[in-house]
């Protein structure tokens, strides 16, 4: 069952918790306190961002705009984070469903009104990533990368034992309890049909376009961020995928240097080298400066005169009439000539 406060009835407990409280300063050092119905107010200095965490912050007017809000009004919604043990940077919890209030909230000198959960597992705590992103936002809108982290999730093992239903019930109570809704998206039956086109389905994706989101899942962060920038398709991103980690390293030090473009063909090439790829290489097939060499046909071109075909056929044949008639021919020419030598 979902770890809910019972006393957590409505979304109206939750906004008025916040809202009796969210005109309080947030003084860094200030202990966190527990208001009613379990809700702690939180100096967001004291929460980490969810390490990994896939998704891109808000940034210009629309960050603005929260910061502005939440300077008159505090942070409405509270955010959901887990407790941690205090790590050298200070940090005592770890955010999982709230970083742009977070942001805002810290920009606007404002305490957080957070749901804490403990003993939370990794796998628990990305679900919570996941699917509140999920939730609040159309699937179709997110980035590249972002698509390929929620298909990265869903086809993993981790989702897969009745926990991600129990997740999703919990956010939609906490996000409108009058419309929770059952999710039957992946149940305990889910191993037994854990494929691309199961997890596709759900977002009207093919088979082999989660493959794609699924190699693009292996990119680093930072070429994440130039597919997301429409820097190259997702046709190259698949390519420079296979390319270890060390060596995408590369490929972003040479694009960061030059105005290098990256398409499908320079990135064909590139996973080529994969295992064996130099820094001076990758410049290379970045510049231009590299690429494959046509090969060359080893049959010679020949022409047919036209006063010779012309003896033999009309205008009005076709090229498969004409290649099939020449073939049968030489055929037939070479038989006679091999028999008549024996």
């Amino acid at each position: 069952m979902p770890n809910i406060n019972p006393r957590i009835r409505s979304l109206d407990d939750l906004l008025g918790v916040a809202r009796e409280v969210a005109n309080t300063a947030a003084p860094e050092d200030k202990p966190a306190q527990t208001a009613n119905n379990g809700i702690q107010m939180l100096s967001p200095q004291i929460i980490r961002g969810f390490r990994g965490h896939p998704f891109r912050l808000y940034e210009g007017d629309r960050l603005n705009d929260l910061v502005e809000s939440i300077s008159e009004n505090g942070v409405l919604v509270p955010a959901i984070v887990r407790k941690i043990e205090p790590d050298e940077n200070g940090f005592e919890y770890e955010m999982l469903a709230g970083h742009n209030r977070q942001n805002a909230a810290s920009l606007a000198h404002r305490e957080l009104p957070c749901i804490v959960k403990e003993n939370l597992s990794d796998h628990d705590a990305w679900i919570y990533v996941i699917e509140t992103n999920v939730l609040q936002r159309s699937f179709s809108e997110m980035l590249p990368s972002e698509k390929a982290a929620v298909l990265a999730l869903r086809y993993s093992k981790m989702i897969c034992q009745g926990r991600r239903n129990d997740i999703i019930e919990e956010l939609k109570r906490l996000e409108n309890p009058d419309e929770i809704r059952e999710n039957k998206t992946c149940g305990i039956d889910c191993h037994k049909s854990k494929s691309r086109d199961v997890v596709g389905a759900e977002y009207n994706l093919k088979g082999r376009a989660v493959a794609n989101y699924l190699r693009i899942n292996e990119l680093s962060v930072a070429l994440k961020i130039r597919i997301d920038d429409g820097e190259f398709t997702i046709a190259a991103a698949v390519q420079l995928s296979y390319l270890e980690q060390e060596e995408q390293q590369m490929v972003e030090a040479v694009l960061s240097e030059n105005e290098y473009k990256v398409n499908e063909g320079k990135a064909v090439l590139l996973r080529e080298y994969t295992g064996k790829l130099t820094p001076e290489r990758a410049k290379q097939i970045l510049s231009g400066e590299f690429s494959r060499k046509p090969k060359k046909s080893t049959a010679a071109a020949f022409k047919v005169k036209p006063a010779i075909y012309k003896k033999y056929f009309t205008a009005s044949i076709t090229q498969k009439e004409f290649d099939s008639i020449v073939d049968e021919a030489l055929a037939l020419y070479f038989a006679q000539k091999e028999a008549a030598a024996v």
